[in-house]
């Protein structure tokens, strides 16, 4: 499964790209994100892998990502692999003519195991949504210093 999700940033790619680039901001914009574990490599550079440890209820998940492209201000792509799921993502980054970011992220999601294979052919709407979610987390984030842990 492919789609395309997009976000407009009323900040300068400058002063995306500092928050973008800072696994201590993750939090404020991650939905269930407990814990970040470096693995490889110089964090956030070409070949770096880490750790994401999220919680949602009583659900648990470790996701690794890998770093396949590190390009800012324009581009950051990684991959984001998890039981039954490999999500490979390329980000782009354009500034407008008013000194806004345009966010790209082209997502492609593909399934391991029968389950996941399942849940993107009848459910592909929640995977969308939630990078949408993350998208808009960012922005108000970055917009606003709108933090999810205050509404937690």
């Amino acid at each position: 499964m492919q789609y395309v999700t997009e976000v407009l940033i009323k900040k300068s790619i400058s002063e995306v790209i500092e928050k973008l680039d800072s696994t201590e901001n993750l939090k404020h914009w991650h939905n269930g994100l407990v814990s970040t574990e470096h693995i490889s490599g110089t964090p956030n550079e070409l070949g770096a892998t880490m750790r994401l440890n999220y919680s949602f209820g009583k659900r648990t998940m470790q996701i690794i990502e890998t770093v396949t492209k590190q390009n800012f201000p324009n581009e950051f792509h990684a991959s984001y692999t998890t039981e039954g799921v490999r999500n490979i993502q390329e980000n782009y980054f354009k500034s407008t003519q008013d000194n806004y970011t345009q966010w790209t992220s082209k997502n492609e999601f593909q399934p391991t195991s029968f389950k996941m294979s399942a849940m993107l052919f009848f459910m592909p709407r929640a995977f969308k949504k939630q990078t949408k979610t993350y998208l808009n987390n960012f922005k108000n984030f970055v917009e606003n210093g709108t933090s999810i842990l205050k509404s937690a």
